[in-house]
């Protein structure tokens, strides 16, 4: 099998030294080049034709932003943007995965070790080979395909305001900042409070939960321990840390703890659901989406055995379609819908079950 050709594009040379050598540790690792910066490196990549690049966000002679848009438009390539965690930069790298990077990765630095930057670079590189174009903002024809449409659905407010006992769950990892926005932008003020974990470092999460905010007609923002959750509100578990659901009389809330890496991940998508299948059962609603390898798959089993619905994005419309691939195989799948049908799939199974309690009593 081929190893995973990879060009290190940072103005450090510390850091490109250190990347190189974590990589090389590997055997489906090889580091085929590195460059200084972006002039450098689209020689290098014509050259060489690596199949990921990392990029640094801030180069001399042109950031790793205004790069990116170049390389999309005319040399389209999975990368890994690293950046160090300061806001500015948060929200460059946000602005980089709507540009078409699949990945994003703190540098080195306080409380961030080597050797948690030396497993994390490994994953991202190997879940961004898998990666798929499906929009870009250079292609119209495509883009139009993967932004969900406005809802057809009729917006039953009434039957919605009577699940405000229902609480939501979302998971995603590798182009999931983009499928999140695009479901979260189409959800109604009314719809039920929302947990969510999307695999990013610290620091994003918080760039990534107030850019939502900002776009969404519910409320998004980064979770802190002890926080309620409520209708018209979404909780984004912050970066670096577990996020779990707990229910105190008729009241949910979010524990936010520490704890071990979960399938190579801390948020773990299968500690929320987890979490979520034991504290809400059969009033909770699971979405897994795109993204590489099996976490929240067995977390979705047990919410789906709990009496759950539970919603699986396609593999038609997923960047990498690893992580609800393992848990349609694991059997806790319901409902397997494209993207743009993942909103108007959690308001028709919310009425519809908001309907069997109407009956039921």
């Amino acid at each position: 099998m081929e190893p995973i050709k990879v060009l290190i594009v940072d103005d450090s040379a510390i850091v490109r030294k250190i990347f190189a050598q974590e990589l090389s540790r590997h055997q489906d690792m090889l580091v085929v080049g590195t460059a200084p910066d972006p002039f450098v490196a689209r020689d290098k990549i014509v050259k060489l034709q690596p199949h990921v690049i990392t990029l640094d966000i801030e180069m001399p002679r042109m950031d790793g932003l205004s790069f990116l848009k170049k390389l999309m438009k005319f040399h389209p390539i999975p990368a890994v943007i690293v950046s160090s965690l300061t806001t500015r930069n948060s929200q460059m790298a946000l602005e980089a995965m709507e540009c078409g990077a699949v990945e994003v990765l703190a540098k080195p630095g306080g409380s961030f070790s080597v050797g948690d930057m030396s497993l994390q670079l490994v994953e991202k590189i190997r879940s961004a080979s898998q990666a798929r174009f499906l929009s870009s903002p250079q292609n119209p024809a495509v883009a139009s395909r993967a932004r969900p449409p406005s809802l057809s659905l009729p917006l039953n407010h009434q039957a919605l305001s009577e699940t405000t006992h229902k609480v939501i769950a979302m998971g995603a990892s590798t182009g999931g900042t983009e499928a999140l926005k695009s479901v979260l932008t189409q959800l109604p003020s009314s719809c039920p409070g929302i947990v969510v974990v999307q695999h990013m470092p610290p620091r994003f999460t918080t760039a990534f939960a107030e850019r939502l905010n900002g776009l969404c007609r519910i409320e998004v923002r980064e979770a802190r321990d002890g926080d309620s959750v409520t209708p018209g509100l979404a909780l984004i578990a912050p970066g670096n840390f577990h996020m779990l659901l707990k229910r105190s009389g008729a009241r949910y809330y979010v524990e936010v703890k520490n704890g071990p890496l979960v399938c190579h991940q801390r948020p773990s998508v299968d500690v929320l659901f987890h979490s979520v299948a034991k504290f809400a059962g059969s009033n909770a609603l699971g979405v897994i989406m795109t993204g590489m390898g099996r976490d929240g798959a067995r977390g979705m089993l047990e919410m789906h055995r709990a009496g759950a619905h539970t919603i699986a994005q396609d593999e038609a419309t997923c960047v990498v379609f690893g992580m609800p691939k393992e848990a349609i195989r694991q059997g806790g799948v319901r409902e397997v819908v494209p993207l743009e049908d993942i909103p108007g799939g959690i308001l028709r199974a919310l009425i519809s079950h908001s309907h069997g309690r109407t009956a039921e009593n």
